[in-house]
């Protein structure tokens, strides 16, 4: 388990649970040896006991024997953390990502990265609604294992299955991804919601139009539209807007009450994805001539000031529309083409 955040940490109990013996690696050796000692991850996962028999251990992981390496770090974190592995990583082991999120300046999903740093790889990403306070405290949780080798994504959903943690498995891998990424967008759209106490009517209908975004942007990427009302779309969004536990939630909830960005980020332990992957979401969604309202509006109120009382009355403003029209219309718009200027034929 590469990263000792909440959601490493709840998923190394997890593998534990089903007589596996997975290594739950930190960054820093301080941190795992902090771990090791007091057998509780204070700073991300507090109240939950680590058992004396999962190893706690940091630096480079040893390879030799390992049926699966999980990555389990922020997204703008995981081209820099894995630039180390690459020269003794292992061209057949499988690389599981739980990271949700889009990686700044490239734009490229997390599967993506790993290709980038690692090589050619088999990856499976594993992803839905699950708070690791919840999986930590062995609440039922049920999550999906995608990718585009099927035997990959059932041996994944093998490893994980326990009594209290269910692993359907898909092959839809963009789907996925960007079900997980852009959902924390519209979270904090749904925090700011809350904050500024508009109502249950208000917050159903941003799901709901939320939703329709995230598809839009996904089939315009070529994932499957029915990925995104499953367990690893709708599923996801549901429990990240609603949740108490869902920090993208908590920082538009901030806003919503008047906090500004810089301060609420100062104050956080844990990283909050759907700010960054604002400005990711919002590039794709121009690189595809997609129009996502909601996530334009999260991203003048998280980067441009913008009053979020003026960003709910211009959403509230925009022109009338067909709901049918809108959910049957294309992802995109069609590209013009350019008219060829007419050529006379030469007699001969």
């Amino acid at each position: 388990m590469f990263g000792a955040g909440g959601w490493g940490t709840a998923l190394s109990l997890v593998l534990r649970a089903t007589g596996r013996h997975p290594v739950l690696f930190a960054r820093r050796p301080e941190f795992a040896e902090e771990l090791r000692r007091e057998r509780v991850n204070r700073p991300y996962l507090p109240g939950v006991h680590i058992p004396e028999n999962l190893q706690v251990d940091s630096g480079v992981p040893d390879f030799r024997g390992a049926e699966l390496f999980v990555l389990a770090v922020p997204t703008q974190f995981v081209r820099p953390a894995l630039a180390p592995l690459a020269r003794s990583f292992p061209r057949d082991l499988p690389v599981v990502s739980v990271v949700k999120g889009i990686e700044v300046g490239t734009l490229k999903r997390v599967s993506e990265v790993v290709r980038d740093v690692l090589g050619r790889v088999p990856v499976c990403v594993l992803s839905g609604p699950s708070h690791a306070e919840e999986v930590g405290r062995r609440l039922p949780t049920t999550v999906v294992a995608a990718s585009t080798n099927h035997a990959l994504a059932r041996k994944v959903q093998a490893a994980f299955m326990t009594d209290r943690f269910r692993v359907y498995s898909h092959t839809d891998v963009k789907g996925v991804e960007l079900g997980g990424a852009v959902k924390n967008v519209i979270a904090i759209a749904a925090g700011i919601c809350d904050g500024l106490g508009l109502g249950d009517n208000a917050k159903s209908a941003l799901l709901s139009r939320g939703l329709v975004e995230i598809s839009r942007l996904g089939q315009a990427l070529g994932a499957r539209r029915t990925t995104f009302y499953g367990i690893s779309g709708l599923g996801d969004l549901v429990t990240t807007c609603y949740s108490p536990w869902g920090r993208n939630r908590g920082v538009g909830l901030s806003i919503g009450r008047g906090k500004k960005l810089s301060q609420i980020l100062s104050e956080m332990k844990m990283v909050a994805e759907g700010v960054e992957t604002t400005r990711s979401v919002l590039a794709l969604a121009r690189r595809c001539r997609v129009s996502l309202p909601i996530v334009e509006e999260v991203h003048h109120v998280l980067f441009d000031d913008k009053d979020p009382r003026h960003a709910v009355a211009d959403l509230m403003k925009r022109g009338a529309k067909s709901e049918i029209e809108d959910f049957e219309a294309p992802a995109r718009e069609p590209r013009r083409r350019r008219a060829r200027p007419r050529v006379a034929a030469r007699r001969r």
